[in-house]
């Protein structure tokens, strides 16, 4: 498997843990509750690790912004579906300029190995 693609993998590993972690972040109530906050350090320390793999190829700055930005996107609608959360028309256009950076760094950034 090409390095460049395993590293995207790892990439997304990191944001499906990071928005798990999260979404039992909510769940823990405050770190009372003990299987969910147990829940939410395994979930945050896989995703540190599969972010940490995906930097052996993708750099540091488009790595971060790709987990962060995706992770946002996803934890916003783990709030809305889930929890029940509504997002203003504040938080949706914010959110859209999120993607927006993301995108455009991914198509026209030479900072990024395609």
């Amino acid at each position: 498997m090409n390095a460049l693609y395993l590293a995207y993998a790892y990439l997304a590993a990191a944001v499906v843990c990071e928005v798990s972690g999260t979404t039992f972040l909510q769940s823990s109530q405050q770190f009372t509750k003990l299987g969910p906050t147990l829940a939410t350090i395994l979930l945050y320390v896989a995703s540190f690790y599969f972010l940490a793999q995906a930097l052996k190829a993708v750099p540091l700055g488009v790595a971060y912004a790709i987990w962060g930005g995706v992770g946002i996107i996803l934890t916003a609608m783990v709030g809305f579906l889930v929890f029940r959360q509504a997002l203003d028309a504040a938080a949706i256009i914010g959110i859209a300029m999120i993607v927006s950076g993301v995108l455009v760094m991914n198509l026209f950034s030479q900072a990024i190995s395609h």
